[in-house]
């Protein structure tokens, strides 16, 4: 059903009662791509009335992660439910005044010391509304009974203090997980009993595990801010986030957050679980990283401390083609494929290719190291000219014969770059340095 979303109001209402997840980010995304495209506010609230579990530092997880991803919102459009109790207390006492609330005694043994607790006085009637993802939502209320909306005048609980709050602050579309639809009856009653528009309701899709199961923390629900610790972009978090859910009908997977403001159609929502893909997010990833060589460089340069321009180039391009996210580059170094800038230590039976044998490694680490002895070593930063000289040798001697020795005695490594490239990063004098040792491991 086709709705008038012009200057919408629009809010992500978290509780600080653990870190930010995928979930509280992509319902933000959505808020705010919604809210943005049609010139509307996007409004953060926290919803902090559980005081026993709320805690400072999850506020300002939630906080520092909305900023991070780039959805921000205007001073005047934060709020926090601790700080508008006065609020919520007048509209306790008017339905409770006008019998629309009633306290209620029979909580007494139940809660101990407790001498009140607020219910509204539930009118029995069926409720119905329009979902603008799922169409028409029925509920008979008859089954909620007289709902608790507040432990005592001054302590409301979650449905009062929201309903209330989106009636304040103007809410036009509350849009959220699906895991709230059966929250939306309780607090259409209690708009009605407030005197109170409804706004348009909008639930999302959860996010699922690849086996449709729930999103566990195996699966990668994780805090949101740890993926910023692995070496995640902003940038792709987002764009991966919005086709959580969402499409916007075309092939095309790469969306700027200006992009997706210009393309987000809130009516294009799925209604099906969006299954989350770790490696579709990497992949996303990898292609935002492409753009971002500087930034890799300079990691590069933290972990290796190596100044040089050329050979920072050449580790760029060896690193760029290994991550996908820059949180990898450390382990690259640190005995990983390119933690060959460190002299290797091996067993020299590692020196020998398949079925050749020790004399034959010696020979042809020996013919490498006098082809090599009279290049300058400005040609030798030449991978290609290094290659060149070795490669028709190697190809009448067999390559793995000749090049696994070469490589293996320059990486102590199964697993790392040609030896040819590795040379011109090590440099000619380390380079046959690590030859020469080789050979005389295989004299011992």
């Amino acid at each position: 059903m086709k709705t008038n979303n012009q200057n919408p109001v629009v809010r992500i209402a978290p509780s600080p009662t653990g870190y930010m997840h995928i979930g509280t980010a992509r319902t933000a995304l959505f808020n705010f791509l919604f809210a943005k495209k049609h010139g509307g506010r996007f409004i953060l609230r926290i919803e902090d009335t559980d005081t026993t579990r709320n805690k400072k530092e999850y506020e300002d997880n939630i906080i520092e992660g909305l900023e991070w991803l780039g959805l921000t919102w205007d001073n005047a459009d934060f709020y926090r439910q601790s700080e508008r109790k006065e609020i919520y207390k007048k509209y306790l006492k008017k339905l409770v005044d006008e019998e629309k609330a009633y306290i209620s005694k029979e909580e007494i043994k139940k809660e101990g010391d407790r001498e009140e607790i607020i219910r509204f006085k539930n009118p029995n009637t069926k409720i119905k509304f329009n979902d603008i993802i799922r169409g028409d939502i029925e509920f008979d209320t008859t089954e909620l009974g007289d709902f608790v909306i507040a432990k005592s005048l001054e302590e409301p609980l979650y449905h009062l203090a929201v309903a209330v709050d989106d009636f304040e602050m103007g809410i036009t579309h509350v849009i959220r997980g699906e895991d709230h639809i059966s929250n939306t009856p309780r607090q259409i009653l209690i708009l009605e009993g407030i005197g109170a528009p409804r706004p348009k309701y909008a639930h999302i899709p959860l996010i699922l595990a690849p086996d449709r199961s729930k999103l566990s923390k195996r699966h990668g629900a994780i805090s949101l801010l740890e993926y910023r610790e692995m070496g995640y972009l902003p940038e792709a978090i987002v764009n991966y986030l919005a086709l959580l859910g969402w499409n916007p009908g075309t092939n095309d997977e790469s969306f700027s957050l200006k992009k997706l403001i210009e393309l987000f159609d809130l009516e294009k929502v799925q209604k099906g679980g969006a299954i989350f893909n770790i490696e579709k997010l990497k992949w996303i990833n990898r292609e935002y990283l492409k753009n971002k060589t500087e930034e890799i460089k300079k990691i590069i340069f933290q972990v290796t401390k190596i100044t040089d321009e050329i050979t920072l180039r050449k580790l760029l391009i060896l690193v760029a083609g290994r991550i996908s996210t820059t949180g990898e580059i450390e382990g690259l170094f640190n005995g990983g494929e390119l933690g060959f800038l460190k002299t290797p230590d091996y067993q020299k039976e590692k020196l020998i290719w398949k079925d050749s044998n020790e004399v034959n490694a010696k020979q042809h680490l020996t013919k490498i190291i006098e082809t090599l002895n009279d290049v300058s070593e400005e040609t030798f930063k030449n991978s290609e000219s290094t290659k060149a000289l070795i490669w028709e040798y190697a190809e009448r001697e067999g390559r793995g014969n000749v090049l696994w020795p070469m490589r293996y005695a320059l990486t102590g490594k199964d697993k790392s770059p040609d030896p040819f490239t590795v040379a011109s990063i090590l440099g000619k004098i380390e380079t046959l340095n690590r030859l020469k040792i080789a050979i005389e491991k295989l004299h011992e």
